[in-house]
């Protein structure tokens, strides 16, 4: 079973107008929509969206380092291989969307939650994690180089292959999840949560042979 975590949703009014992206000022946008269009070939620095829903948005060949994102949710979009990275992620969403190599390395994710999403190789090197929650999710070759976790759960997501060099894993359930294999030491797996089936695995990484 999952760890329990609680994640706070993203703080929405009841309704929200219907914004061009394009009419952005100040690199800053609040309280409205975003539905049904592409952003294309857009490299900012420092942009701000709060408080603001995006559905249906495609992102291509966009770049927003150091974007900070309060109270947003993706749904139905593609951010594949969109650089997010050092971004402020603070009670976001993204659900259904496809963000196939998307850049949240050196990032900082505080109620975050993940939900039926193609996450393949997408990277999160560095970042720091406080309540995220992953679930139903493809993370195949996902990197998480060097993380810190702080109350992070993975449920029903496909792991193969993902990367957890140095990154603690104390206190993270993976046992609702699947994965041929990932690449972790011994060391870092200390205190996580695991099904006999998998640490059978995991114990070949220490050389073991294991007596059918």
């Amino acid at each position: 079973m999952s760890i329990k975590i609680k994640i706070q949703q993203p703080r929405m009014p009841q309704s929200l107008p219907p914004a061009d992206f394009h009419e952005m000022k100040d690199s800053y946008l609040n309280m409205c929509i975003i539905s049904d269009c592409s952003i294309i070939g857009e490299e900012m620095n420092k942009v701000c969206f709060e408080q603001v829903i995006f559905k249906n948005v495609t992102f291509i060949d966009v770049s927003f380092r150091h974007i900070e994102l309060i109270d947003v949710i993706f749904d139905k979009c593609n951010l594949s291989n969109t650089d997010f990275s050092d971004g402020i992620i603070h009670r976001v969403e993204f659900k259904n969307s496809k963000i196939l190599g998307l850049n949240l390395s050196e990032a900082t994710l505080g109620n975050v939650l993940f939900q039926d999403c193609n996450a393949n190789l997408s990277s999160f090197g560095y970042a720091d994690f406080k309540q995220v929650k992953y679930d139903s999710c493809s993370l195949r070759n996902a990197d998480y180089y060097e993380c810190k976790f702080n109350k992070v759960d993975f449920n029903l997501c496909d792991l193969n292959e993902a990367n957890f060099t140095r990154t603690p894993l104390n206190g993270v359930d993976l046992s609702s999840c699947s994965f041929n294999q990932i690449i972790v030491s011994i060391e870092e797996l200390d205190g996580c949560k695991v099904t006999t089936e998998q640490a059978i695995g995991f114990s070949r990484l220490m050389g073991l042979e294991i007596k059918e």
